[in-house]
């Protein structure tokens, strides 16, 4: 794809009028890297559409030009699959709109732009619960979440995006707005289409506005971290959990030693939960609709497996901020990283009963790999989704030992293919992944997905570094 000519960018900007666009420099650069810093884009122009009928505009002119487009949303992404290398930038993050709220529908529609802690608030105060919930919900917005497919830590009780999306608005790669935003729970009329645009990652056409599902607010909550010698423990108390409250297990967060280490050293104002120091901790929390149920509930497992010797240690929060205290050493577990130096970063997932098997196998065939090698494996254990993350040996040659990340990968990798399991649970493919799924999928899936594509975007303007 070649660069933008002098027209095509004239023509953008003409679409989209003044104010949505710039090309100053310094206005740009916070948009083209990510959080990790391992990508580093460039663009000519970045768009900063306020409606639908703007970012329709400027994709037909894009499509009439045969210009390149990336859709942004909060630049929370993982795998560089929102970062421009010389095509035009579109931003849906002025999408702002919460169009409506009808509680007796359970559901509400929003717009793009609009962040996912926003849309938590948005369903609260119609006394609705949105569920999607992750570590950058304060910046992560709707359509990048629905591009993406995330998931997040109450995947085990709701599902992921894909399950809470009702309906879309998407512009399609030509340039026609796609209105799908219904609120039906049924409608077998042929291909579901929202399904297609949700975890494409922007290649399909650009989310503008979604119609989400909503559920009731919980009457009872617990929450308690607990510690065990462990992952295979960690499996038994899942499923013993889940018996225990007949589906009201909402998380279970599973976490290794050595990455609560790396918070109570690198995070301020982080304390250790437990007073013992065990090999692996859980964060378990528990809802129910009736009041005092949940803290039954809870009580009752934890009794059980303190008595069958599943667990050993374990404390139940008292009160709103010690459960955000056991919050913050969950959700700082990547932070916790940067200090020590990053590291290969894995997101996969293997059937929940293989967890503990895989953590054993990988964590062998990467210490044999890199002699030293500080894993930190930390996840989701009620959906199967591990980050598997593998950090430089203490005093190790830290540039060295990144340009061992495809090799390690591929070591972690393929013990993932072996059960079965996903080489990107909840990032996508990105500009990280594409290359390496190759060897993952199945000649069938990849050329499925091209002629997809290839019928919707015959010209490939759409997100063209990602893929296939």
């Amino acid at each position: 794809m070649t660069s933008p000519s002098p027209a095509a960018l004239a023509a953008l900007k003409s679409a989209i009028g003044p104010g949505g666009w710039t090309e100053d420099p310094a206005e740009i650069a916070p948009w083209l890297t990510e959080w990790r810093n391992r990508w580093h884009g460039h663009t000519p122009l970045m768009l900063t559409p306020r409606s639908t009928e703007q970012v329709a505009a400027a994709v037909r002119v894009c499509a009439a030009h045969r210009v390149a487009i990336v859709p942004q949303g909060g630049d929370t992404g993982l795998v560089g699959g929102q970062i421009p290398y010389g095509e035009v930038l579109l931003s849906t993050r002025w999408l702002r709109a919460v169009r409506d709220v009808t509680p007796l529908d359970d559901a509400m529609t929003v717009e793009a732009g609009v962040t996912l802690l926003e849309a938590q608030q948005a369903a609260a105060a119609a006394d609705r619960l949105f569920p999607l919930s992750l570590a950058a919900e304060g910046t992560a917005t709707i359509g990048g979440v629905i591009s993406t497919n995330a998931g997040g830590t109450a995947v085990i009780r709701y599902g992921v995006m894909r399950d809470l999306v009702l309906g879309l608005e998407a512009v399609m790669p030509n340039g026609e707005v796609f209105n799908g935003l219904k609120r039906l729970r049924k409608d077998n009329t042929g291909y579901d289409l929202k399904q297609l645009l949700i975890g494409a990652e922007g290649t399909l056409g650009i989310v503008t506005a979604a119609t989400l599902k909503l559920f009731p607010v919980m009457r009872s909550r617990a929450t308690a971290m607990v510690g065990l010698e462990s992952a295979h423990a960690a499996v038994q108390l899942l499923a013993r959990a889940k018996a225990e409250t007949g589906g009201g297990v909402e998380a279970f967060e599973l976490m290794k030693r050595i990455g609560m280490e790396f918070v109570l050293r690198n995070i301020p104002d982080s304390r250790e939960p437990l007073e013992a120091t065990p090999a692996w901790y859980v964060l378990i929390e528990m809802v129910s609709g009736e009041p005092g149920a949940a803290e039954a509930g809870m009580e009752r497992l934890l009794t059980h497996a303190f008595e069958t010797g599943l667990i050993t240690d374990a404390a139940i929060a008292q009160n709103d901020a010690q459960r955000a205290s056991f919050w913050k050493v969950r959700e700082e577990q990547s932070a916790a990283q940067k200090p020590e130096g990053g590291g290969w970063k894995h997101d996969v997932s293997v059937p929940v009963s293989r967890i503990a098997d895989f953590l054993d196998q990988a964590t062998a065939a990467v210490e044999r790999f890199e002699p030293g090698a500080r894993v930190s494996a930390f996840g989701h254990v009620g959906d199967g989704n591990i980050h598997y993350d593998v950090l430089c040996p203490v005093g190790g040659d830290h540039p060295a030992f990144l340009a061992r990340w495809p090799e390690g990968s591929r070591i972690v990798h393929d013990i993932v293919a072996r059960y079965d399991g996903s080489i990107s649970a909840e990032h996508g493919l990105g500009r990280l992944k594409t290359d390496e799924a190759r060897r993952y999928k199945s000649p069938l899936e990849i050329q499925t997905m091209q002629a997809i594509r290839a019928a919707l975007d015959p010209h490939r303007i759409m997100n063209p570094g990602v893929l296939f």
